[in-house]
């Protein structure tokens, strides 16, 4: 597949999706707008990208019945950036492909636009960790946040039993942000929703490896992690706190 040639006028967007509905965290809100420090997760998370030099626009995707509330918190805190909050769609792919939508047809004007797709409940994200991602993307036409494993990965039969140990010093986790050629990844994803998202494709990464696309990498901490379960949330939680006391912001 072809990538974009680098050129230097582009754009950054992010597309947040924040359409989660909390039921793995057993809470009557979505997990997106728990509350860390007197703010909500989603805002932790969108206002790294705001205050970042290099991001011009943010697009928000939520459920339909929370539209209204997503950007009433937004306008509270006063988050800079925000383009639109939109509808998302039957499932995550199909959200993303809504933001994406929205970027193509009502903002951008450069075939070499970037944009980065990032959980609206990964808050832990650091200014150092966007601009490695877009410098990446920028350069090769991509760039997926990677953590390194740090337990043992194996590979298990449909009897639970374990097929094989694999190595882990080559394993990754895939994280976020994953940043793409927007013009590109909207044009896959038109393919892909002709075709059928397969169950393999679990993120923007798999999406576009799936139509033949080399995605290149780059190491983030695990501190970068996704909010869906009670433990994540207080680990988050803990995180914040500790930074808070020393002084330093999750930056």
């Amino acid at each position: 597949m072809d990538v974009y040639d680098g050129s230097d006028e582009y754009m950054n967007y992010v597309v947040i999706f924040a359409g989660g509905v909390g039921m793995r965290m057993g809470c009557s809100v979505p997990k997106q707008f728990l509350e860390v420090d007197h703010k909500p997760i989603l805002i932790h998370t969108t206002e790294k990208f705001s205050r970042h030099n290099n991001i011009d626009g943010i697009v928000v995707v939520c459920k339909q019945e929370y539209i209204g509330f997503c950007e009433e918190c937004l306008n509270r805190f006063r988050t800079d950036k925000i383009l639109n909050v939109v509808a998302g769609g039957e499932n995550g792919q199909d959200s993303i492909f809504k933001g994406l939508d929205y970027l193509i047809k009502n903002v951008s004007d450069s075939k070499d636009d970037i944009v980065l797709i990032h959980d609206g409940v990964r808050p832990a994200i650091t200014e150092q960790l966007i601009t490695n991602s877009i410098d990446c993307a920028k350069k090769n036409g991509n760039s997926i946040a990677v953590s390194k494993a740090i337990e043992t990965v194996i590979k298990i039969d449909r009897d639970g039993n374990i097929e094989e140990t694999l190595n882990r010093a080559v394993c990754r986790n895939a994280k976020a942000p994953q940043c793409f050629n927007l013009l590109e990844i909207w044009k896959i994803h038109l393919i892909a929703r002709k075709n059928g998202y397969n169950e393999m494709m679990v993120d923007s990464a798999s999406l576009m490896s799936s139509y033949g696309y080399t995605l290149h990498t780059i190491e983030c901490g695990p501190e970068n992690i996704k909010i869906t379960t009670p433990n994540d949330f207080y680990m988050f939680k803990a995180i914040y706190e500790a930074s808070k006391e020393r002084g330093i912001a999750l930056e």
